[in-house]
């Protein structure tokens, strides 16, 4: 009997052959100048083009968007250029892959930005947080208050990089709205103090992510658009005072857009620990769609939770790094290859595209 977390899904209008998703990876290879996508990054989405669908690297708006050296845009003509060298790859190996689309506002430092500028945010509260730049982790720098009039700007940002995606001959997209990055700093109270539309009760709050869906959705269609969320995580200092309301309020948001699915990170980001997972469950009926499991995910948990019908799909992170092949391995529970965590962010081809395939493991 095949396993239902093997069986094929449909998210929105994406067809996938297998519920093994391929969640989101910053590994910090794009090419400089200009944070672009190269041959290289074409062979490592390529080679785990049997994912159920792949969600790229974060990839950012703009360049006010970049917060870690090296990671790719998705704003210059360059950038798509090199994106479609990657999805015609992903497509040629018989692979989906949707672009995310990100801006981390307040984690940057001022070595990444235009003209070393201070990085932008709802609020001039810094991160207790650390981003990398050239020479290493480094505490991200203060950051300064958008500007009511220049949030449109940003907003028109989001929706370019949609209709860019499509160019770039992405399936889809999705919203990094989570880890502590620029949609999550509007919608937690712990992270925007605004005064403004944008700030104060929940709605206000959840202004900047409707607005920003509303651009998504204007330049690509709603069921080929995914949004990730993570409610009880603190990752990159972010906090909120009621979390519960404050996603219940988030998802009910998504719901007039018709999505092809919600990405969840379900408990405290890169752990294992059952915090905040009873209360995702309850966060999850909400939501009127599609809806992908991350975050600590082994074998018997994905299976499991999809047979339960708990979750449509699981996205797996750190596993795909090291196993480009993951959804066999998975499905015919072979070892796994061992993570080499010193290669994770940075570097060229060690550690990134000569992680062995099964095949040449058995041979």
């Amino acid at each position: 009997m095949t396993e239902k977390l093997f069986t094929p899904v449909k998210l929105g209008a994406l067809s996938l052959p297998n519920r093994v998703l391929m969640a989101p990876l910053t590994r910090n290879r794009a090419k400089r100048p200009g944070d672009v996508p190269t041959q290289m990054n074409a062979r490592y989405y390529a080679q785990r083009a049997s994912a159920g669908l792949i969600i790229s690297e974060g990839t950012q708006i703009s360049p006010e968007g970049k917060g870690y050296i090296d990671t790719p845009g998705i704003y210059s003509d360059e950038q798509v250029a090199g994106w479609r060298l990657v999805t015609d790859a992903v497509h040629e190996a018989g692979g989906r892959i949707v672009a995310q689309l990100w801006h981390v506002g307040r984690v940057s430092h001022i070595s990444l930005q235009p003209d070393s500028q201070a990085p932008v945010a709802p609020s001039a509260i810094r991160a207790e947080a650390k981003t990398y730049i050239e020479g290493g982790f480094s505490d991200v720098s203060d950051p300064r208050e958008l500007k009511t009039d220049e949030i449109g700007h940003v907003v028109e940002d989001y929706g370019r990089a949609a209709k860019n995606a499509l160019a770039a001959g992405f399936d889809g997209v999705e919203l990094h709205a989570a880890n502590g990055y620029l949609v999550d700093q509007f919608i937690r109270d712990g992270s925007n103090t605004r005064e403004d539309a944008y700030g104060g009760p929940l709605q206000n709050r959840l202004r900047f992510l409707r607005e920003v869906l509303e651009s998504i959705v204007a330049n690509i269609d709603a069921d080929r658009v995914g949004v990730r969320f993570a409610p009880f995580s603190n990752g990159n200092g972010i906090s909120d005072s009621d979390p519960m309301t404050t996603f219940s309020g988030a998802i009910e948001a998504l719901n007039p857009f018709g999505l092809a699915y919600l990405h969840m990170v379900e408990g405290q980001i890169r752990t294992t620990e059952a915090a905040g997972r009873a209360e995702v469950a309850e966060l999850r009926k909400l939501f009127k769609g599609s809806y992908v499991a991350n975050n600590g995910y082994d074998r018997d948990m994905a299976i499991k939770a999809v047979a339960s019908g708990a979750v449509d799909a699981v996205a797996f992170g750190r596993d795909f790094i090291a196993n480009p092949d993951l959804p066999k391995r998975l499905e015919i529970n072979a070892p796994l290859n061992e993570q080499d965590r010193d290669t994770f962010y940075g570097g060229q081809e060690h550690g990134y595209t000569d992680y062995p395939f099964l095949d040449a493991v058995s041979a």
